[in-house]
């Protein structure tokens, strides 16, 4: 058996490909001539050989190069090829990133910011921080029960938030429909069925002033508003150009085209659509 004195001397000898260092059980050190120096755990399955990388030494130390070895010994012992498993578990996890919620859910969160506006995209991430990572970001996704999350959205409503409390639902929703496809068959998606038993969340819209008389009232109302100057032009512009007061908001002159009356938003300011949004604010005499 090795001892980790002889794997931290180990050398490869001049002319040969490569020099092995036996442990037991079929674990060896392969010394490479640039000086490399990996594990591999030998074995036969089915009347074949095969090995399995286990890892470069010192990363891995000789204990810890056993102890992997164990673990793909039993996994033959059950009936499991070690090489064709570990062939699986890449294709489930390509990225190499780990299975806890937060890890799924900054992966998730990642593939949606191509479509998503910066401040959407900024929203998502900060309710995450603040409502589902502090008490199951380090859990392991296949180990979250059902009314362990739903205690954590719970403690969401008892701070009378209810709408946050729908809105992160619908955010684990999206993230476990994301993992699943990757999880083992006995996984399910247990956000299922926990919106019943939140506080019911019904958004409410401000109603649209459709009579002519209440909409000169709120016109009057904005040409007579003494606040900041920003806020006023803001409130000046809204009835003539009829756009998001997001977009107001974040205007910029780099976007204005005085000469021709007209204003260009990019795309990535109109919910990440293909083409810019050019919004004339006067016709041309």
């Amino acid at each position: 058996m090795l001892t980790d004195a002889q794997c931290r001397n180990a050398t490869c000898s001049p002319g040969a490909k490569r020099e092995r260092y036996a442990d037991s059980g079929g674990l060896y050190l392969e010394v490479s001539p640039a000086g490399s120096r990996r594990w591999f755990w030998k074995y036969r399955k089915d009347g074949k050989e095969g090995r399995l990388a286990l890892g470069s030494y010192p990363q891995v130390s000789l204990t810890a190069a056993r102890r992997a070895r164990d673990a793909a010994r039993l996994q033959k012992a059950e009936g499991v090829d070690p090489a064709k498993a570990r062939k699986v578990e890449k294709l489930v996890n390509p990225t190499g990133v780990g299975s806890t919620f937060k890890a799924v859910a900054l992966e998730w969160h990642g593939k949606q910011v191509a479509r998503w506006s910066p401040s959407h995209a900024k929203r998502m991430l900060s309710q995450l921080e603040r409502d589902l990572f502090p008490w199951i970001g380090d859990r392991e996704m296949s180990e979250i029960q059902p009314m362990e999350l739903l205690a954590v959205l719970q403690k969401v409503e008892a701070r009378g938030a209810i709408e946050t409390a729908d809105r992160a639902l619908m955010l684990c929703r999206q993230i476990w429909r994301y993992w699943l496809p990757t999880a083992s068959n006995a996984q399910r998606d247990i956000t299922e069925g926990l919106k019943a038993r939140l506080t019911p969340y019904r958004g409410t819209n401000f109603p649209a002033i459709v009579e002519p008389e209440r909409f000169g009232d709120l016109l009057r109302a904005m040409y007579a508003y003494k606040g900041g100057p920003f806020v006023r032009t803001a409130l000046l512009l809204a009835p003539l150009l009829y756009q998001r007061p997001g977009n107001l908001r974040t205007m910029e002159w780099a976007e204005l085209d005085l000469d021709a009356a007209l204003w260009t938003i990019p795309s990535a300011k109109m919910k990440r659509t293909v083409e810019s949004h050019r919004l004339p604010w006067r016709l041309n005499s």
